[in-house]
Order: structure tokens, then sequence, then C-alpha cells
């Protein structure tokens, strides 16, 4: 279908010279011997992809019929057609919106240069506009799926989550649990703290992938029973810097990856990798320290049974502020000490269901 183009002309020998040749060039014309008229055509519904105006009209002049349209139709552009003398005023209707002017008199090769520059930046604008649209739906729709699928990031980790999680169970299964706790100790005190609802779920992330970067440590050393080397020391260490190298890789883990980074820094910058100091440490990275040693004293060890929760609230309270962020120790001290048992009762939990299920297919 050929594009259509309104001409505007008071004069009619010049609106049947510039129908003339853009028809003869494949386009559907109609005129208009007025601005008024333009508008009344306009406004009748019909639909074109370009208005050629005439700048000096008696009752509404090009600039006039401009302002009437810009709005309503802004699809449509427009292209001024006037004399030499009035190109100041050509130039302030393109400031205002108009597309680009001609200057009379004008070549027909001049016209549909004109036309065509003008129809093409038409097309352009409005296949951006459906890109934009398209690219807008479908992040929203992604956004929707990814909402619906970590709704509840306490209760149900997603699918790439769950796997690097239990790839790490399986490489060091001293620690079964560990990961899964932690987050939800984590999680607790970052909600107690009144952290923002967003925030909360990129913290989680973080927590429950702090020790991901241990499946890059050789088996001889990360199940060593005895005490380590200094050269194994120094490699055990690593899993924090390994571990940022393999999640930053992933997209929407790209915030939690420098909770992973610098879960083993201290507050007092006497931690590792990078020696970070007071809140140079990330936040979530703070809380995460906490909730680690929290569960690291409440769990068996090979070299000593758990403890009960008032002795590892002493160790904590002991090392405020050298160890941990002292704001989030205060809140840590807050709370109420059965939150501790029952999310250890419900984590140890899953795992048993896990275990089950995962015999019964077996």
């Amino acid at each position: 279908m050929p594009d259509r183009i309104l001409v505007v002309d008071d004069e009619e020998a010049i609106r049947e010279i510039v129908a003339s040749m853009l028809s003869s060039a494949g386009y559907a014309c109609k005129q208009a011997g007025s601005g008024m008229e333009a508008l009344a055509v306009l406004n009748s519904g019909e639909e074109f992809e370009l208005m050629l105006s005439d700048l000096m009209m008696a009752d509404l002049d090009g600039i006039g019929l401009l302002e009437r349209t810009k709005e309503k139709y802004p699809d449509m552009p427009v292209v001024m057609v006037t004399a030499v003398h009035d190109i100041s005023v050509a130039l302030a209707a393109i400031r205002n919106g108009a597309y680009d002017y001609l200057l009379k008199p004008f070549e027909r090769d001049q016209l549909l240069a004109t036309v065509s520059r003008a129809l093409e930046n038409r097309r352009l604008k409005l296949e951006n506009r459906t890109y934009q649209s398209n690219l807008e739906s479908l992040v929203e729709a992604r956004t929707d799926q990814l909402q619906a699928a970590m709704s509840s990031l306490e209760r149900s980790y997603d699918i790439t989550l769950e796997a690097l999680g239990d790839a790490l169970d399986l490489k060091d299964a001293e620690t079964e649990g560990h990961s899964r706790r932690v987050t939800a100790f984590t999680i607790a005190i970052a909600k107690a703290m009144g952290l923002p609802h967003e925030q909360i779920p990129i913290i989680a992330r973080g927590a429950f992938l702090h020790d991901i970067g241990k499946m890059a440590i050789p088996d001889a050393i990360l199940r060593k029973p005895g005490k380590l080397t200094t050269e194994e020391i120094a490699t055990m260490q690593e899993h924090c810097y390994k571990g940022y190298q393999i999640v930053k890789k992933i997209p929407f883990l790209t915030e939690a990856c420098e909770i992973i980074y610098s879960h083993q820094e201290r507050y007092d910058g006497t931690g590792y990798p990078r020696g970070l100091k007071g809140r140079e440490i990330p936040l979530g990275s703070r809380i995460f320290s906490i909730a680690d040693t929290l569960d690291a004293i409440m769990s068996d060890r090979p070299y000593r049974p758990r403890q009960p929760f008032h002795a590892a609230k002493a160790e904590i309270e002991k090392w405020s502020g050298r160890q941990f962020d002292p704001e989030v120790v205060r809140v840590f001290l807050e709370m109420p000490e059965k939150i501790w048992d029952d999310l250890r009762k419900d984590i140890d939990g899953q795992i048993s269901r896990i275990t089950y299920s995962a015999g019964a297919r077996g």
C-alpha cells in the first residue's frame, strides 16, 4: 500500500504540481487548500504518513497547523515549504517539531529526496518504538517469571542455586545443610535490620553460595583430617576469589558475587582476601559473618561437638567491633533465641526429606 501524503497549500496550481510529482513517484496524495481544511481532513480520521505544508497561508499558516497537529499526530512528519526570505521562520518550525523544509522553487528530485528521508525517518522511529515495546513486554514477562520463581527464597531456591549448593554438599559432606541454615539465619537478621525487601534476595543468594569457591579447591586439602600447612591454608583461602570468579559470570548473581568475595573479611580489617575494613565490607557479608559463626558453633565438627546458643551468643558479642559489625551484633542480640532453633529444625527437616526422597528414588 503506497504511503499517503497530505499536500497543504492555498495556491491550487502549486498543490497540483506537487501532488502530480508525488503521484508519479508512487505516493497517494490528498490536497487541502488551507490550514483549516487540512485540520478537517486529519480530524475526519484519514491517516497520512507525511504532511507537506506551505508555510505562509491566510487563515491558518504552517506554524499554526504544525502546533495543532504535532501532539495529536506525533507519528506524522511535517515538511514545510517556504520562500528563501522565510528561512528563519522555517528553522523555527523545525525547532517546534517539523522534520525539514523545502525552498521554493524546488526541483522534482529535491522534493522526492526530502519526502523519502522524512518517510524513512518515520519508519525507523516506528520500528524502534515497536522494538522497545516488545522488549519492555519481554522484560516484564521475564520479570514476572523470575518473581514467581523466587517469591519465597527462604523456602525455595531456584534450580541454579540448588544445583550449585548440592554440588558443594557432595564436595564437602561435613558441612551438609550449612549453606541452607546460614542463609536462613542471614535472612532473619537482614529482616530484623529492616533492609529493603528487594535487597534481601541478593544477600540470601550470596549467603547460600558463599563457599562455592571450594569447588575449585583440591580434595586433598578440603578433606584433609589433620592440620593444614601454611601453603595449604593459602590455597584454601583462595576459595573466596575463586567463588567470585565462578558466580560473576551468572548475570542474576552479579551483586551476590560481592558477598561471596568478601564473606571472610573482618570488621577490623584482619580478614581476607583483601583486608577490607568496616563499611568497606558489603553489608550482606557483615550480616553473613554473624550467621556463619552462629551455625558453626551450634553444629557438630570433627574436632568438637555442637555448643548451645548461649555459647555462640557470647562469642559473637565478645568479637563485636573486631570480627563483627557492632550494629549488626546489636540487632542479632535483640532477636529472640527461639528464632534460631525454629530455623534449624525447619532446615534440618527439609534436608531429611530431600535425603529420604533421594534414597527412595535410588
